[in-house]
């Protein structure tokens, strides 16, 4: 499996300082915000992992992450020259994801749950289709939101729903076969102009090919796209690393336990941190 980050956009619910700055630089606590989705990825057991950003950007991702040789990485860099939809990310990086399996994460997500790690690698070990991953939210009318029947099975998405028929929102994390590309590229756009990630979804649904996971309710998951939600997952992950000691994001520690370089190492991207716990 292959892994994508789409850190694009114009970020403009953090207008002004997006105007600058690619929204996924943006600090979350001390660390900038795609240091959280790129771990996701590294705790799911995926090395070789594609950047998705606006041109004007992409040179700020290089000089921040490298080669990602240094974490037992391969990072590759491409544009999107403007916001075409989530799913074009699946098009953006066709070359890139060749005939492997994807799991295409977004910039602005982050996740923290103690049992994540271990989830992650055994949903990716039996893929089939398309799996969603799902999350319990007090306002659904704000995300993707999906509807299972009592056996579990999928049955409806829904974006953005005024009356949602459920409280799970399908967060910014996806897996998908191979079969995923050419769905991509035969998705017509919305009336905004954009590939839906929601219609790339459906079309596994469909055919009967989606499955939703829950994360379940000791897993936090924020979608970083506000200045509230910037802030709440800041202090979040302060206080998880001061009070509680436990780390986060941690890329250097994340390589050492997964077993992709042979020793501790200070990454360009890593700054140290005073008394880090692993978890």
């Amino acid at each position: 499996m292959r892994g994508i980050i789409l850190a694009g956009g114009h970020g403009t619910r953090l207008h002004p300082v997006t105007r600058a700055v690619s929204k996924q630089l943006l600090p979350v606590y001390d660390k900038p915000m795609i240091y959280y989705p790129l771990s996701v990825l590294m705790t799911a057991g995926i090395r070789e992992i594609l950047i998705i950003s606006n041109p004007e950007h992409l040179d700020a991702y290089r000089q921040l992450l490298g080669s990602g040789a240094e974490l037992g990485l391969e990072l590759s860099y491409l544009p999107q020259d403007k916001p075409r939809g989530l799913a074009d990310a699946l098009i953006v990086g066709q070359d890139f994801v060749g005939d492997e399996q994807v799991a295409l994460i977004l910039g602005d997500n982050i996740f923290y749950g103690p049992h994540l790690p271990e989830l992650l690698r055994a949903e990716r070990g039996r893929l089939t289709g398309c799996t969603l991953f799902g999350h319990t939210v007090p306002d659904p009318q704000r995300f993707g939101v999906a509807e299972l029947d009592p056996s579990g099975r999928v049955v409806s998405l829904e974006e953005k729903p005024r009356n949602p028929r459920s409280d799970l929102a399908v967060v910014g994390l996806y897996f998908y076969d191979n079969e995923a590309i050419a769905r991509a590229a035969a998705l017509a756009p919305s009336a905004r102009g954009e590939l839906e990630i929601t219609d790339l979804n459906r079309t596994f649904v469909d055919s009967g090919e989606a499955r939703l996971v829950s994360l379940g309710p000791d897993c936090v998951w924020f979608d970083t796209g506000t200045h509230d939600s910037l802030l709440t997952a800041s202090l979040f992950v302060q206080n998880l690393q001061q009070r509680e000691g436990r780390s986060i994001a941690r890329l250097d520690e994340i390589a050492l336990a997964m077993g992709f370089v042979d020793g501790p190492v200070r990454s360009r991207a890593e700054p140290a941190l005073a008394a880090p716990r692993t978890h």
